[in-house]
């Protein structure tokens, strides 16, 4: 069995070699979300104020992570129509190691405008892209799988994790995980008010050697059960986080490695003054830690670093 794990290690990448983001043009709260993300915060500050600071985290982050030898491509967002959430990304495409790309269907209608054709057609220059596989047409239809916030991905095991909400249509996510190849675990989790989360990649990242995991969110034995199996069959280290550190998007990393094969872990500087001792030396046994300073995206927009950021893992050209 660690022999066939072995190889799959070898075949297939758990961590990109290249990001995708885009710089907003019109950053705020996004009134469309708000009944379904309790992470956002509305307040009384100055929309252009806001909008302005978020552009300066973003680029402060471009940098940081540019210094640091992680390949990005960044993209522009267009002014009209106006998109709040066009800084998160990683919700309506990903990019897949095969040559895949799939679009995903949106819970909110303003952020359905934030899937650009010119945007895939710049990865498409850029990278080995064989096959575009579109479900945003299940709008339509009501559902909605809200990319790798829904799925949270383990590449090199070829399975899938997602907690149900109504950003996650159990049977679409089943049929998404079937076109993948890979197979699909699915579970409840809720916050401390018994609210369902409505990202899956809050409460959970998948690295290549450990998770990072809100246990607590998972309140039925069985889905606890389901879950925690899975991560001993494949070999991954549990890092668990409490409800306070998930609200402080502790859950919301992702692990990279940059043009030296050196692996990081992308976090919030919020998530990581939650983190105690212990669970700064479980992770950085894998990878470095590399905390950004995102303060008003997260405020404001309801997501954190995992969110900002879209993996590449098709070839380059």
């Amino acid at each position: 069995m660690m022999l066939f794990w072995h190889i799959c290690a070898m075949l297939f990448q758990q961590t990109p070699h290249s990001l995708f983001m885009v710089r907003p043009a019109n950053f705020g709260f996004n009134e469309q979300t708000a009944a379904t993300n309790s992470f956002q915060r509305s307040t009384e500050d100055d929309q252009a104020i806001v909008h302005r600071t978020a552009l300066r985290e973003f680029d402060d982050m471009v940098d940081l992570l540019k210094d640091n030898l992680i390949d990005l491509v960044v993209f522009e967002d267009t002014k009209d129509p106006i998109k709040p959430d066009a800084i998160f990304p990683n919700n309506w495409m990903s990019v897949h190691e095969d040559g895949k790309l799939l679009l995903y269907p949106m819970f909110a209608q303003n952020r359905r405008q934030e899937r650009r054709p010119e945007f895939v057609q710049m990865l498409r220059d850029k990278f080995s892209i064989k096959d575009i596989i579109d479900f945003s047409a299940e709008e339509r239809n009501k559902k909605v799988v809200e990319g790798t916030g829904s799925l949270v991905f383990d590449h090199i095991n070829k399975i899938a994790y997602a907690s149900r909400s109504e950003r996650t249509d159990e049977n679409l996510a089943q049929e998404i995980a079937q076109r993948l190849g890979y197979s699909l675990i699915l579970f409840d989790a809720v916050d401390q008010h018994g609210k369902s989360i409505y990202h899956t990649n809050v409460l959970m990242c998948v690295g290549e050697k450990f998770v990072v995991l809100c246990l607590d969110a998972i309140t039925k034995d069985e889905d606890q059960e389901l879950v925690l199996n899975s991560f001993a069959n494949t070999g991954h280290k549990v890092v668990a986080i409490s409800y306070a550190q998930m609200a402080s998007f502790a859950g919301n990393m992702l692990e990279v490695k940059n043009r030296k094969g050196e692996p990081f872990v992308l976090l919030s500087l919020q998530a990581f003054n939650s983190l105690i001792p212990g669970q700064i030396d479980a992770i950085t046994q894998f990878a470095d830690l590399l905390p950004i300073n995102i303060q008003t995206i997260e405020t404001h927009g309801g997501g954190s670093v995992r969110c900002m950021v879209g993996g590449i893992h098709a070839p380059k050209k």
